[in-house]
């Protein structure tokens, strides 16, 4: 038996007027994971434990079977170890988003999805300035790291949870807030006339005018996915928090041309990739990021057309499945929901269709279809995979 799980980041949502009372999901033509629902089993999932955010890296850890009360540090580690920086014990590393800040107002997240060689050039204009316990380091588009030496941690707010608010209140607390305010104020001194940024604003986009640490944590340690659950494994994905998680838990990180980790992703390579790669592993996780931002973007007409473009990859793997010689077992779900009415993550349970896991009175795939008929009924994080294993 082979597996393949397709995650849509951020894929669940609340009822839009706009859509006639219905979600995304439910809008959206998705002839594929109706089938997977339709000749499958459905459930309902909850990613997210008591006492901690709904972020990506707290659910998709979860959706892997991961404690997070026992393993999670913070996203800005798992992102580190993606990018094969080498941390100390003692070393914090945070996530560190590019933002466009007005008068202290967050009015942009991502600094208009600036390009990773753009964000390259700020990092290196920024770590000649920075103190010598810091460093800088750039990541894909907006999504970079900073890493202090023998750091003692820090608390602020995830940016795309503040979009559009007064930042004041939620800059750095904690241990590491002076030097973390430090490095803010010199990005915005580097920032401020940077080649960069007056492009930016010559071509009508927004300039990355500061950084903003969050998420801050020391290296962790995962359990070996294959010794978890005996099967080997592979992580398709194109940012760096979910390849950081399948590094940590020894599962193959496989590298797709054309995958973005935005809305102009290559869906159709993805799913070619994660078929090709059942020939040598078991278990395929093919995350996509392009509905979780559209959520952030609080873009309904973005968020639908991410969710068809990825049902309609998926076909290519229920193809495969029909196909092969070998039994391939499918599933699919979000980590958690983007409503594009909040423009960033909720923590309610997620639905999911596991093709070749028994029957039930599903015809479609959506929140509510799945929520009144899923056979599974409404499962922990933990107990996810061993169903779709066939362990439960």
């Amino acid at each position: 038996m082979k597996y393949i799980l397709i995650l849509g980041d951020g894929m669940a949502d609340w009822p839009c007027d706009e859509l006639g009372g219905k979600t995304p999901l439910e809008y959206a033509k998705t002839p594929n994971f109706d089938k997977i629902a339709r000749e499958g089993k459905c459930g309902m999932v909850g990613t997210v434990p008591e006492g901690f955010e709904p972020g990506s890296d707290v659910a998709n850890l979860g959706v892997l079977g991961y404690d997070v009360s026992k393993c999670y540090t913070g996203r800005g580690p798992l992102e580190a170890v993606s990018m094969g920086i080498d941390m100390d014990k003692d070393d914090i590393a945070y996530r560190c988003n590019l933002v466009t800040v007005k008068d202290d107002i967050m009015t942009d997240f991502a600094a208009g999805h600036i390009t990773s060689e753009e964000g390259a050039q700020l990092f290196s204009s920024l770590n000649e300035k920075l103190p010598k316990s810091v460093k800088g380091y750039p990541g894909i588009s907006y999504r970079n790291l900073l890493v202090v030496k023998k750091g003692m941690g820090a608390e602020s707010k995830p940016p795309h949870d503040i979009a559009g608010t007064n930042i004041i209140e939620y800059l750095p607390k904690g241990p590491d807030a002076k030097i973390l305010m430090k490095c803010i104020e010199i990005s915005r001194e580097v920032f401020k006339d940077h080649p960069v940024n007056k492009k930016r604003i010559s071509e009508g986009k927004n300039p990355a005018t500061q950084i903003w640490p969050w998420s801050g944590g020391k290296k962790p340690v995962l359990e070996d996915f294959r010794d978890k659950y005996g099967l080997s494994a592979g992580m398709i994905s194109a940012v760096d928090l979910l390849n950081g998680i399948a590094k940590c838990a020894k599962m193959k990180t496989i590298a797709v041309p054309g995958a973005t980790g935005y809305l102009d992703t290559d869906y159709k390579a993805k799913a070619r990739y994660a078929v090709e790669a059942l020939n040598d592993l078991d278990f395929i996780y093919m995350h996509v990021e392009a509905p979780d931002e559209a959520g952030h973007l609080g873009s309904i007409k973005e968020k639908v057309l991410a969710i068809e473009r990825l049902d309609e990859a998926s076909g290519i793997i229920l193809e495969k499945a029909e196909k092969s010689k070998e039994d391939i077992c499918i599933a699919v779900l979000p980590d958690h929901p983007t409503p594009v009415a909040l423009k960033t993550h909720t923590r309610e349970p997620v639905p999911f269709a596991i093709l070749g896991r028994g029957h039930d009175e599903c015809t479609s795939y959506s929140e509510k279809e799945v929520n009144e008929k899923g056979g599974f009924g409404t499962v922990g994080a933990k107990d996810l995979l061993n169903i779709f294993f066939g362990k439960n």
